[in-house]
C-alpha cells in the first residue's frame, strides 16, 4: 500500500505513477481469444460445445436453458434473495425509466422540417458471469434498462462449470423477464453472441462484464456488434475528513478490494491521523474477512492513502485518477461534487456507502473503469436505443438553402453532390 504526501518533495512523480498504473494492461490473451472467435466463426455450436468441456467441464445437449430448467432453479433461490432482487429491480426500473429521452421535431424560420427519432436495438447479448464471479445483480443492471429502452430480444449467455449455477442468477433472470438463457461463458460466448451458431441467432450489441478473455473478445467484435465497454479492475476513491469512523471507511475501501487482486482503493484525507487510523482499521478487518487472499493482494499492490493539506486539493487529483467510484464522506458533499468532472459514479455523505449503489441504489453499477470515465459514463437506457435524424425541404425551403449546398460540394471537389441539388432548383 502506497501512503503518499502532498507535500513530499516527489509527490507529482509517485502520483503519475498511480495514475499511470491503471492505463497498463496486466495480461495479454489478444492470440488466444483471436482463435477462439476464429473458430467459434468457422465451426459454430461444434466449436462452442468443444471449449464448453475444455474450460468449464461441461458438455449438455443443448446450451439453451429450458424453460422448466429455469424455473426449477429459480425456485432454489432463497425467499430473502429472491426479495431483494425484487426490490433492487423495482429502483432500477423506476430510476432507468426517468431516463428515456424524447423525440425532436420542429420547423425552422425557412420552412426546413428537422427531427429527431431514439429507437430501441432490435436485439441484445447480454453475458453474466458465473462460477466464483457469480453476480445477479449486474443481470437486472443490464437486462432492465435494456428492456425500459424497448428491446425486444434480449439473450443471456452464463457458464456453468461442472453444470452448476447460482440459482439467484436465474432468480434475477425471471425478474428482469430473460428467458433466452445459453449456457456459455468465455470468449466463446462473446463469438457466439457477435457472429452466431446453429443454436444462438447473433445480437446487435452485447453487454456485460467478464474476465480478461470476456473483455478482450469484446473488444475484438467490436465494429461486427456494439459493445458496452472493456471492464478492467474495480475501483474506489474516498475522500474523507477527520469527522468519519475510520472503521467504516475501511470496509469501504475493501468493498472494492475483495473484488480481484488487481482493483484499487483510494483514500484521500486532509488529517494523517485519520489516514492511520483508517490503514490500521483495514489490517484488522483483513485478518478475519473471507475474502482476506484476494483483497490483502489488492490493498498491497494497487492501494493508496493520499494525504492533502485540503480537501478542495483532492479534486484535481481525482479528476486525473477518474476512478469508477467515488465516496465524498465530507460536509457539503454536494458542493464538492460539482467540482467532479472524471467519475463513474458519486456516492454523498457518510451514509451512502458505495456497496448501496451496487444494489439497490437505482443507477447503474456497471461503469467506466481504468480512467475511462475521462470520456465515458456509465451504463444507461441510452446505450439500448439509437437516434436517427430526417430532414424535410418543400421546394421554397430547397430555394432558401439550396445555393449554399452547392457552394459547398463544388468547393469539395463534388460535383455530383452539387448537381442532385441544382437539377431541383430549376
Amino acid at each position: 500500500m502506497q501512503l503518499l504526501k502532498i507535500t513530499d518533495q516527489d509527490f507529482s512523480t509517485q502520483f503519475n505513477a498511480l495514475v499511470n498504473d491503471r492505463t497498463e494492461a496486466t495480461v495479454d490473451v489478444s492470440g488466444t481469444v483471436k482463435d477462439i472467435i476464429a473458430d467459434v466463426k468457422a465451426r459454430g455450436d461444434a466449436a462452442v460445445k468443444e471449449y464448453t468441456t475444455l474450460f468449464d467441464h461441461y458438455s449438455p445437449d443443448s446450451f439453451r436453458l429450458s424453460e422448466s430448467f429455469i424455473a426449477k432453479q429459480a425456485a432454489q433461490c432463497p425467499q430473502e434473495v429472491q426479495q431483494a432482487l425484487e426490490l433492487a429491480a423495482k429502483r432500477i426500473t423506476a430510476f432507468h425509466r426517468q431516463q428515456l429521452p424524447q423525440n425532436i421535431a420542429y420547423t425552422d424560420e425557412v420552412g426546413v422540417k428537422l427531427g429527431l427519432n431514439w429507437v430501441a436495438l432490435e436485439t441484445v447479448g447480454i453475458y453474466v458471469p458465473g462460477g466464483r464471479a457469480s453476480y445477479p445483480s449486474s443481470l437486472l443492471m443490464n437486462a432492465l434498462p435494456a428492456k425500459i429502452a424497448g428491446v425486444e430480444r434480449i439473450a443471456m449467455t452464463v457458464p456453468m462449470p461442472g453444470g452448476e449455477i447460482n440459482p439467484a442468477v436465474l432468480a434475477a433472470a425471471q425478474v428482469a423477464g430473460v428467458t433466452e438463457i445459453y449456457s456459455i461463458g468465455g470468449a466463446q460466448a462473446v463469438a457466439a453472441l457477435a457472429y452466431g451458431t446453429e443454436t444462438l441467432i447473433p445480437v446487435n450489441k452485447i453487454v456485460g462484464p467478464g474476465n480478461a478473455y470476456v473483455a478482450e473478445a469484446k473488444r475484438q467484435v467490436f465494429g461486427k456488434v456494439g459493445i458496452d465497454s472493456i471492464a478492467g479492475p474495480s475501483e474506489i476513491l474516498v475522500v474523507a475528513d477527520n469527522k468519519n469512523n475510520p472503521e467504516w471507511i475501511a470496509w469501504d475501501l475493501l468493498s472494492q478490494a475483495e473484488h480481484d487482486p488487481s482493483a484499487q482503493s483510494i483514500l484521500i484525507t486532509d488529517s494523517e491521523s485519520f489516514a492511520q487510523d483508517a490503514i490500521a482499521a483495514v489490517e484488522q478487518i483483513l485478518q478475519t474477512l473471507p475474502t482476506q487472499t484476494v483483497a490483502t493482494q489488492s490493498w498491497e499492490k494497487h492501494g493508496a492513502v493520499i494525504i492533502v493539506n485540503d480537501l478542495t486539493e483532492s479534486i484535481p487529483l481525482l479528476n486525473q485518477l477518474a476512478p469508477e467510484h467515488v465516496e465524498l464522506c465530507v460536509d457539503e458533499a454536494q458542493l464538492l461534487a460539482k467540482e467532479i468532472r472524471c467519475a463513474g459514479s458519486i456516492f454523498l455523505g457518510q451514509y451512502t456507502p458505495e456497496a448501496i449503489g451496487d444494489y439497490v441504489g437505482g443507477p447503474n453499477h456497471i461503469l467506466p473503469t481504468s480512467r475511462s470515465a475521462r470520456f465515458a459514463s456509465g451504463l444507461s437506457v441510452y446505450d439500448f436505443m439509437k437516434r436517427i435524424t430526417y430532414l424535410e425541404c418543400d421546394q421554397q425551403a430547397l430555394q432558401a438553402i439550396g445555393k449554399a449546398a452547392i457552394t459547398l460540394a463544388y468547393s469539395e471537389g463534388l460535383p455530383a453532390h452539387a448537381g442532385s441539388v441544382a437539377m431541383r432548383l430549376t
